[in-house]
């Protein structure tokens, strides 16, 4: 096998070909140095003399190549590890009790007739490096400020309620009720770090992996955001991200690293737990993940700090002169760790040490149960300690720590390093029994053949529990907590949104940027206007909001530290540390995560941001749908802008650009409240009663999701006596019929309204047709309160029997109707149960194209030609007017002629 430096160069980057060499005669005695070092000492003792010279240069701020990746052994070493200022002994008997709490909590929760599970083995290989955060560095909030925020990793949740469990912060009836919310009920506990289910207890949602190293980087961006804004004092929070070694194969686990970096977010620490195992196997059997992960943190420019080897691999270390054990440590594969992990003594002297003649003769004093525990770092309090130290120490970088650990550790040989370890939820009688010898907990036999087995509690006045309350006094307070201190935000009165009701006179503007109008006038307000945090994927000016720019600014934490190549302009670009636009580049994942900070900071900081995420619809609810469940789960709360909405509005874009159907994605998010506004006076209603309800004094934990369009219009003035509680429940009558005889119905949703407003004059002059068009601004909505009328009526048959408003609104109205949108057809079908009358919906089906915007709506047969033949096709069905029209109507508007269409406008970027 080849040795590690051989398959993985330590240095990244050439030697310096093009500068030329001034003084020939010194170098060439460098390089007889390294020669005679080479031929008297060997090899390994230059290479170590050259690593010490490359730490001097840095330290002189000598600028050399980058280290890809480093011996596979502590980057700490034993000499420079600080003092432990913890009792260790005391601290080992409350990670015991921890222990097994955690997996009798798992293992009782899969008892006959529940069976709802758990995961054992991801808390037990973590266990320690949870227990040294907690007694010395995760920060509470009692002090007044936002503490540390701690990602804890979602499949470790057990170990979390095990240790509010010692400290009565949970019952055993919750413990018993672990994944049974609602059956035990109100002790239930959910299984993964759920916020929305768990609101006073977890502050983040993990458990969708790769979503939490995403997540912990921008909320310590954020941090520093608040800071620089002066909206909150974030100096002294941490930002905890605690992962796993097989979930960094996720794309968002390292897609944002270097933003990181880029931006020396020093107050972020990933600690990567390395247990070296997936769900279902070996992360890199044939290879070394924590060497790989060194080289990719290490190349996004983080500070890494490897924890592998425990304090009983230290007098061996201090023995290897020749390097030999290091080689055997660099050149050992993940795969074969493992089987060292599950196999004896004896196997590991002849397999890891018995086929070189020093490395045996290290172990010779040495008997098979101590081989045998040679330890890993992540288990070793005093190593974790030092880790964590240095990293919070650390200024200028983020950190990762790289904790060795073994999956399933104190479990039993059952257990340990066993690939279906993730998935085995139970301990037999024999197992329980071993792992309480090894934890040395005083529990009887007969306890544990009689029964469930029992949670173990030392006593509330015993020295563990008594020293576990001491250190999170002394830290601030208890973690996790979510606490909510915010106070309702005096929201403006009806005169900000005066501009936007008067409409757009003459001019044609799209809703996108009727939207930025308001946001502008918003903006203004002495005290709503610093909480907005606009974000955008690097297309502010696609969207109309280059005009933010000179005002608002663009947020860099190191300013703007070049001449713009546009600085003449009126909308020229630019950044500040104080910016309040947030540029995240192109990353639809990266903006959520911004968009998830900013939304929960009135919980997390007690400070409520107010986010406007703008962004190409097809890339919102389809691309990062996850992170918007995410951002339900965690209440976060805020203004989402699907713009260039729709599937045929977005002339030339074509199919990976037309999005039809991002509103039935919005749907399935029950904290979502989705719109899709025609014009700008209902955006004007919308947004107010976003802020009331988002901000108000009853705040809801809920976000706005609006759909906008970059096709011009003439935006109308908002009516007289406009019916503001159909805009904001889904529904009401935009255009009353003044001339026909025969009545029909059009409703229609976003930019399809004014097409409506067309047919319906086509169809009074043309068909002699009375058809009122109403304006659906939001299907969604409708459905849900048609939804919860029906769910009352099931469980109360007894009660007066309610109607969903959508049918108590279209009551008076005759029929038939025809909804139409430049949505699929399932947008407006949801509605259809409720509708009291014949319905059809016309919707964009399939795929997108470019083509002129005409073209497009006359192919998906939704124009306004298109929809008199619809309606006139409902109309025939019903006997109202004679089947021969519907030819005539349709050779009249040449449908079957894509080319017919009216183009219609052209351009209209936002």
């Amino acid at each position: 096998m080849a040795s590690g430096s051989d398959r993985n160069p330590i240095i990244i980057g050439g030697l310096p070909s093009q500068v030329p060499d001034f003084d020939p005669e010194e170098t060439q005695e460098w390089l007889d140095s390294l020669d005679a070092a080479v031929d008297q000492r060997g090899r390994e003792r230059a290479r170590y003399l050259m690593l010490r010279l490359i730490e001097r240069a840095r330290e002189k701020r000598v600028a050399v190549p980058e280290m890809r990746s480093t011996d596979y052994v502590n980057t700490i070493p034993t000499r420079a590890e600080p003092f432990f200022p913890g009792n260790e002994e005391i601290e080992r008997k409350i990670l015991n009790a921890t222990r097994w709490n955690a997996a009798v909590m798992v293992s009782r929760a899969q008892r006959p007739g529940i069976g709802v599970g758990g995961h054992i083995a991801t808390f037990a290989s973590s266990a320690s490096l949870y227990d040294v955060g907690f007694n010395h560095f995760f920060r509470g909030k009692d002090d007044g400020d936002g503490g540390d925020q701690v990602f804890f990793q979602g499949h470790a949740s057990p170990g979390i309620y095990a240790r509010a469990f010692l400290l009565d912060r949970l019952t055993e009836d919750n413990l018993d009720g672990f994944r049974q919310e609602k059956s035990k009920a109100p002790h239930g506990l959910s299984s993964y770090p759920h916020p929305r289910l768990m609101p006073d207890f977890w502050e983040f949602p993990t458990v969708s992996m790769g979503l939490g190293p995403i997540g912990a980087i921008y909320q310590a961006r954020m941090n520093r955001y608040m800071q620089a804004r002066e909206i909150a004092d974030t100096s002294k929070s941490h930002v905890w991200a605690f992962l796993g070694d097989g979930e960094m194969d996720e794309p968002e686990s390292l897609g944002q690293l270097t933003i990181a970096a880029r931006e020396g977010l020093d107050n972020l620490t990933f600690v990567v737990n390395c247990n070296l195992q997936r769900l279902d196997g070996p992360v890199r059997g044939n290879g070394k993940v924590i060497q790989e992960l060194e080289s990719v943190f290490r190349g996004a420019g983080w500070n890494v700090i490897k924890l592998i080897w425990d304090r009983t691999w230290d007098p061996l270390l201090a023995q290897d002169r020749d390097g030999i054990l290091v080689n055997r440590m660099n050149t050992t594969p993940d795969g074969q760790f493992q089987t060292y992990a599950t196999e004896s003594g004896a196997y590991i002297r002849d397999h890891f040490f018995g086929d070189d003649q020093r490395l045996r003769a290290m172990v010779e004093g040495m008997t098979d149960d101590q081989i045998l525990h040679l330890g890993r770092g992540g288990h070793d309090h005093k190593k974790i300690y030092a880790a964590f130290k240095a990293a919070v120490e650390h200024k200028g970088q983020p950190t990762v720590i790289l904790a060795k650990t073994v999956k399933g550790w104190t479990l039993g040989p059952n257990f340990e390093g066993r690939n279906a370890t993730h998935q085995m939820k139970k301990l037999t009688v024999a197992d329980l029994k071993g792992f309480r010898d090894r934890l040395h907990l005083p529990i009887s036999d007969k306890e544990l053949e009689s029964g469930p087995p029992p949670y173990y509690h030392p006593g509330r006045d015993s020295e563990e529990i008594q020293y576990m309350h001491d250190r999170r006094l002394g830290l601030g307070g208890y973690v996790p907590t979510r606490v909510v201190r915010s106070k309702p935000l005096a929201l403006p009165d009806d005169k900000t949104y005066a501009t936007v009701k008067k409409g757009s006179g003459q001019q044609s503007i799209a809703t996108t940027m009727a939207f930025v109008r308001l946001l502008k006038d918003l903006m203004r307000d002495k005290e709503l206007g610093k909480r907005f945090v606009l974000i955008a994927p690097d297309e502010y000016r696609t969207f109309g909001m280059d005009s933010f720019f000179p005002s608002a600014k663009i947020y860099n934490p190191l300013g703007q530290q070049y001449e713009s190549v546009d600085r003449e302009l009126l909308l020229a670009y630019k950044e500040s540390p104080t910016g309040q636009m947030l540029h995240d580049g192109i990353s639809e994942a990266g903006c959520t995560a911004s968009l998830i900070a900013a939304g929960s900071a009135y919980a997390t900081h007690g400070e409520p941001l107010i986010p406007v995420y703008v962004f190409y619809s097809m890339f919102g609810f389809q691309r990062t749908g996850d992170q918007f469940w995410q951002m339900s789960d965690q209440l976060a709360r805020g203004f989402v802008l699907g713009a260039t909405a729709g599937r045929t509005t977005l002339t030339g874009e074509g199919l990976q650009h037309a999005d039809g159907h991002s509103q039935l994605l919005a749907s399935t998010n029950p904290g979502c409240v989705a719109y899709d506004p025609a014009f700008g006076f209902e955006i004007a209603h919308i947004v107010q009663d976003g802020l009331r309800r988002m901000y108000g004094p009853d705040s809801e934990d809920v976000f706005y999701y609006l759909t906008v369009y970059n096709e011009p219009i003439q935006h109308p003035a908002e009516p007289e006596n406009v019916d503001v509680e159909g805009i904001l429940k889904g529904v009401y009558r935009f255009s009353e019929a003044t001339s026909g005889s025969i009545p029909a119905q059009i409703m229609a949703s976003g930019v399809a309204v004014p097409w409506a407003v067309e047919a319906q004059k086509l169809l009074a002059e043309d068909w002699n047709v009375k058809a009122d068009v109403w304006s659906a601004t939001s299907w969604n909505e409708l459905r849900r309160e048609a939804v919860a009328c029906e769910e009352h009526n099931l469980l109360h048959p007894e009660e007066e029997q309610r109607v969903p408003y959508v049918t108590r609104k279209l009551a008076g109205a005759q029929g038939p109707f025809v909804a139409v949108s430049d949505w699929m057809r399932a947008v407006p079908d949801q509605i259809a149960r409720w509708v009291p009358g014949t319905y059809q919906s016309l919707g964009a089906d399939g795929f997108g194209f470019a083509d002129t915007r005409g073209a497009a709506r006359r192919f998906f047969h939704i124009d306004a030609q298109s929809i008199v033949v619809g309606v006139l096709t409902e109309l025939a069905r019903e006997g109202k007017v004679d089947r021969s029209v519907l030819k005539q109507a349709i050779d009249r508007y040449q449908l079957l002629d894509v080319s017919a269409a009216d183009p219609g406008a052209a351009g209209g970027d936002a």
